[in-house]
């Protein structure tokens, strides 16, 4: 069973047990405490974005900053010029929580993505409550009727919806949904291995009328022009940055701007 199986099957059973303790039709009615960020807009610029991620352990990499306080790494993100955060919630594999979404959220004005691996009504309803502004949909992990559904109903609950791929196979369906936010990530799912010259092969095949991102591999500035001059709207940077022990400082570097 390769590793995306693996955190799939882990999922089903996460889902299983936290909908016994909350059932869906209580979760339908909590209440949102966070206004609705603009991911999209944030992403729209001349200039290439970063969206800087959280992520304190994965599969790939073992622990990349595992004590990592998410609130203190978002504000320093802000600081250093981060258009956007990714937060990675999945805790078994990538040692996240869902809490660390409204951890970030209170103390930073920037849109923040929930990362995890969305296969249900049950964690689209509870990314609204959390207090994300996006959600991460990835299409190679699940099938096209399921995806175009979590689509839907995130899209009516006012979140925006990164779709993600690693496959070409996959975005003719994609395209159908008429995407906002597509994004291409270059690392292998199934072998968790990286190529950024995917991110150029890609390129041409995703839809016109969509913000575009660049997604894992990314290490260096010469990596960021190399995706800047593709003309990706976007990165989505975590591991690099974190690895550094110092992410702020990390993405002031990847930015070429002084530290703040």
């Amino acid at each position: 069973m390769n590793i995306l199986k693996k955190i799939i099957a882990h999922k089903n059973e996460e889902i299983a047990a936290q909908s016994r303790i909350t059932p869906l039709n209580r979760l339908k009615k909590y209440q949102r405490l966070f206004a609705v960020r603009d991911f999209m807009k944030a992403l729209k610029k001349d200039n290439i974005q970063i969206i800087a991620e959280i992520k304190r352990q994965s599969p790939s990499e073992n622990d990349i900053y595992s004590n990592a306080d998410p609130a203190e790494v978002a504000k320093s993100y802000q600081a250093n010029g981060a258009a956007a955060l990714s937060v990675l919630t999945d805790k078994h594999f990538f040692g996240g929580h869902l809490d660390f979404v409204q951890q970030v959220k209170t103390v930073i004005d920037l849109p923040v993505l929930r990362k995890d691996f969305i296969i249900s009504e049950y964690q689209v309803w509870e990314s609204f409550h959390a207090g994300a502004d996006a959600i991460l949909l990835i299409a190679d992990a699940i099938d096209f009727n399921l995806l175009s559904a979590l689509y839907n109903l995130a899209s009516e609950l006012g979140m925006h919806v990164l779709i993600e791929t690693h496959s070409l196979e996959h975005l003719d369906n994609i395209a159908s949904l008429n995407p906002r936010i597509v994004g291409v990530n270059c690392r292998n799912l199934e072998n968790m291995k990286t190529d950024i010259n995917w991110f150029k092969s890609v390129f041409n095949y995703l839809p016109v009328d969509c913000v575009k991102i660049a997604e894992s591999g990314i290490k260096t500035k010469n990596d960021l022009n190399f995706i800047s001059q593709l003309n990706y709207d976007a990165v989505l940077v975590g591991t690099s940055l974190m690895k550094t022990g110092a992410p702020g400082t990390a993405l002031a570097e990847l930015l070429q701007r002084v530290p703040a």
